[in-house]
């Protein structure tokens, strides 16, 4: 009896801990940490660790997105990702082995234990490519990002660099260098200043918004892959 009231305080401690850190493992090592449909059509499924019923809810979140979009293909993140379920990742592979739809695996040095594992075997079962940088998952489509700059993207992939920031990869979709974003307005008001003006010239269109575009270097390469084999394939239909 004396022993048991003695726990008290030692368990009422434990429990106040636990009450003031309530996001610990589970919030950053979910084995599903995030899916989205990115460009409209393209399946983004992010795994924070390879463990139980991975590939239950892998195929809960790809059918949740299918319902309302038409998805082309797969962007599988295992960058930052870990895990010791080996027989799980080895059942998240055949999963995807077992559909048709294009794959793009992302790995990172930080992508360790069965979440290379779950790579390798996407490797071995030609279910997709693999692209980042790994010492032990070797990518199919080598892309190099400092580290403090992927962890960035890694929170918003459609962030834009700090004004001076420069990334190590050039390999990325962001043309914005050699496009000019001049509007069309700002055109006619240079063409008033310089006295060019035509009467019935129409009014100037407003400057539509610019699309949003991906600026992690390792996401944009995977998704336009997949979008460059969803017209590939749509063009044999």
């Amino acid at each position: 009896m004396t022993r048991r009231f003695l726990n008290l305080p030692v368990l009422a401690l434990a429990f106040l801990l636990a009450a003031q850190n309530p996001l610990r493992a589970d919030a950053t090592n979910s084995a599903l940490a995030k899916s989205a449909v990115l460009e409209n059509d393209v399946a983004y499924l992010r795994v924070g660790e390879a463990g139980k019923n991975l590939a239950d809810k892998i195929q809960s979140a790809q059918q949740a997105l299918a319902a309302t979009n038409k998805i082309a293909g797969i962007v599988l993140d295992l960058r930052f990702a870990d895990g010791d379920d080996l027989e799980a990742a080895q059942t998240a592979a055949n999963l995807f082995a077992s559909k048709k739809l294009p794959l793009a695996i992302l790995v990172n040095d930080k992508t360790r234990g069965a979440a290379v594992e779950l790579a390798k075997d996407l490797r071995a079962a030609k279910a997709g490519l693999i692209f980042g940088s790994s010492t032990e998952a070797r990518p199919d489509i080598a892309v190099a990002v400092k580290m403090e700059d992927e962890k960035k993207f890694f929170e918003n992939p459609y962030a834009a660099p700090s004004q001076g920031e420069t990334n190590s990869s050039t390999d990325t979709n962001d043309l914005s260098q050699f496009i000019d974003h001049t509007s069309e307005a700002d055109l006619v008001r240079a063409k008033i200043k310089d006295g060019d003006e035509d009467e019935n010239s129409p009014p100037p269109h407003p400057a539509e918004p610019q699309k949003p575009f991906i600026h992690d270097p390792v996401l944009a390469r995977a998704v336009d892959l997949i979008k460059g084999l969803a017209v590939v394939r749509q063009s044999r239909l």
